[in-house]
């Protein structure tokens, strides 16, 4: 897999977890992912500091490709590709 250009990622399903606290956005982001299918990608949106290391690791361990963040107005912008 290529280099992907977050600026330009056109999720297909975005959680807002912004303002909720370790664990919320793992939580949201795992019933997230039952609204996209295989291949399309999620967009969790968190402030909570621990999503920049939680997201990568569930998507790791369950076969999702994480593909990276980016920093907008004091929240995260985190991008999964739902591989199974």
């Amino acid at each position: 897999m290529g280099e992907v250009d977050l600026n330009s990622i056109q999720a297909d399903s975005v959680v807002d977890a912004r303002g909720v606290s370790c664990p919320g956005p793992l939580l949201e982001a795992k019933k997230g992912m039952g609204n996209v299918q295989v291949g399309q990608i999620l967009e969790i949106l968190s402030n909570d500091p621990g999503s920049r290391n939680d997201i990568p690791r569930w998507a790791n361990k369950v076969g999702h490709d994480y593909l990276g963040y980016l920093s907008v107005d004091g929240a995260d912008r985190m991008f999964v590709r739902r591989n199974k």
